[in-house]
């Protein structure tokens, strides 16, 4: 999986696209994992296009609301250029996947309709994790920050939850990260790297 710390933003993209290439000569298989904006997929798909056999984009949309993801992901690319990302990648010919981990609010039924059509691979869905801890060392006094990681952890809620897995579990698309599987009960493999 690459990148693991940060994004791919244009400040950075000749760096990345210097270790992927690296990485991909080499033989590895690689799971490229970004919350996109096109200009950077474009050149990705541009650059790496003699590699697709080797690689899946997946790309963080976590709600389709550009309000929501402003405040929990200031400065990331809109829904709309997510979005238009995942469909340049998909139209490209490159496996694509979306990661919904976390689920941002409560409309996440939108944003699997939308991403649908243009993933191949899978849709990962996680519950927003360590709010209660985060929240207070990133936002320290912020009451609005706090009043909304409560509604978000009510959104999300045990029975929230299993409304959601009701809806999607016999989708071949959806797969479920360790945050829903322990509340509706599916197993965890035995080794890293088995979930997939």
């Amino acid at each position: 999986m690459f990148p693991t710390a940060h994004d791919i933003t244009e400040n950075n993209l000749e760096d990345c696209l210097s270790v992927l290439k690296k990485m991909l000569i080499v033989g590895n298989d690689l799971l490229i994992v970004s919350k996109p904006c096109p200009g950077c997929v474009e050149r990705l798909c541009s650059e790496l296009s003699r590699y697709k056999d080797k690689i899946v984009f997946r790309y963080s949309i976590g709600s389709v609301n550009d309000a929501v993801l402003g405040f929990w992901e200031p400065g990331a690319p809109v829904y709309h250029d997510r979005l238009e990302s995942l469909k340049y990648a998909h139209k490209q010919g490159f496996e694509t996947s979306v990661s919904c981990e976390p689920m941002l609010d409560g409309a996440i039924d939108d944003v699997i309709t939308d991403v649908r059509p243009y993933v191949t691979d899978s849709i990962w869905l996680g519950k927003a994790n360590r709010l209660r801890q985060i929240i207070p060392f990133n936002c320290p006094g912020d009451a609005a920050a706090l009043r909304r990681a409560e509604e978000l952890m009510a959104l999300q809620s045990e029975d929230n939850i299993r409304a959601l897995y009701a809806r999607y579990q016999q989708d071949p698309l959806i797969k479920w990260k360790d945050s829903i599987k322990s509340i509706v009960g599916i197993e965890r493999p035995g080794k890293a790297g088995l979930d997939v």
